[in-house]
């Protein structure tokens, strides 16, 4: 099996589906540094990106990778089981910040504690699951389901829903859920004026 090696109009590697999503868990991060490093209207403006790109995140994992996943390899089940069971209570505790807002003054430390969980549910993602796709998975398979992560993600919702986590309820329930997201989202920024 070849090593994959990012073609050179792909110079991020992002056509491959274990770098895809390892750079955004990068951006997500990032984001986590904007929120904490912000104030007033910009905490709330990063946060509500974070939240965004956490949920489109898990989605498309929960709808693309998991399932591969655990047809892929042998102790998929156990990896995978482990990290919905991260990706729920990552959700709820999403679902309460957002509840909170950034102006609670439990905000900071309650994000911080989610911050943390987010970053091991990452690393064992990284090392447990990514690491076995690309044992497994030829780089045509990574490829292919790059596209179907970003398909998912482009119909996915944008805010958490806890207790949607595997591929067959994300189906069902996420594209009612992705309209009322989406729809929430822009009466939010058109109330703010961002046009």
């Amino acid at each position: 099996m070849s090593k994959y090696r990012p073609r050179p109009q792909d110079p991020a590697g992002e056509d491959d589906v274990v770098a895809l999503l390892t750079h955004q868990h990068g951006q997500i991060r990032n984001l986590f540094d904007e929120v904490e490093a912000a104030t007033g209207a910009d905490r709330r403006d990063a946060f509500h990106r974070l939240v965004r790109m956490l949920a489109i995140h898990e989605t498309a994992e929960e709808e693309v990778v998991h399932p591969f996943a655990r047809r892929a390899f042998g102790d998929a089940s156990e990896v995978v089981a482990e990290r919905l069971e991260e990706e729920r209570q990552a959700k709820e505790q999403l679902k309460a910040l957002e509840d909170m807002g950034p102006e609670d003054p439990a905000f900071l430390p309650a994000l911080r504690t989610l911050r943390e969980a987010v970053t091991r549910h990452a690393r064992a993602e990284e090392r447990y699951e990514f690491a076995a796709l690309r044992r497994t998975a030829d780089p045509q398979r990574l490829a292919r389901m790059a596209t179907a992560v970003r398909a998912a993600e482009a119909t996915a919702p944008t805010h958490p829903h806890p207790g949607v986590e595997s591929g067959a309820k994300n189906l069902a329930l996420g594209p009612l859920a992705a309209v009322v997201d989406r729809t929430r989202d822009a009466l939010r920024k058109g109330n703010r004026g961002d046009g």
